[in-house]
């Protein structure tokens, strides 16, 4: 499984951005909608942090309390995709944001969130600057 964050950027504080997180390389039989999502982030200098979680069958969301409110999880299993959706963000949301996959059919979907012990697939960052 391969995972690709897309659509970070420099915005203005107060301002809005939607990342899009791309599944691929699933196997003969496995599909995105057996896999729960993840998106994470890293500051620099602090520890990465779980942001938000949706389920693989979308009916279950979870969130950071510091984003609650402001940023939206949501997928759309027929393109393979995650989106998080942003707003009213602040300098610290600065940072890199991940996605992450659980193990799918075998994999303990978000309960382990905000922690990231059940993640075990994971795409390269990109980096959300908020700055005036």
């Amino acid at each position: 499984v391969q995972l690709q964050a897309s659509g970070g950027g420099l915005v203005q504080p107060g301002g809005s951005l939607t990342l899009s997180c791309a599944g691929s390389g699933f196997a003969s039989g496995d599909t995105f909608d057996l896999y729960a999502i993840g998106w994470f982030r890293q500051a620099p200098g602090k520890e990465r942090e779980g942001v938000s979680c949706i389920s693989h069958s979308g009916m279950s969301t979870y969130y950071t309390n510091s984003v609650k409110g402001r940023f939206t999880i949501s997928r759309d299993d027929a393109k393979n995709m995650v989106y998080l959706q942003m707003s009213s963000l602040s300098p610290q949301d600065t940072a890199v944001y991940f996605c992450a996959t659980d193990d799918g059919v075998l994999g303990r979907g978000c309960s382990q969130f905000p922690e990231d012990d059940g993640m075990v697939h994971w795409g390269k960052g990109t980096q959300v600057t908020v700055s005036s």
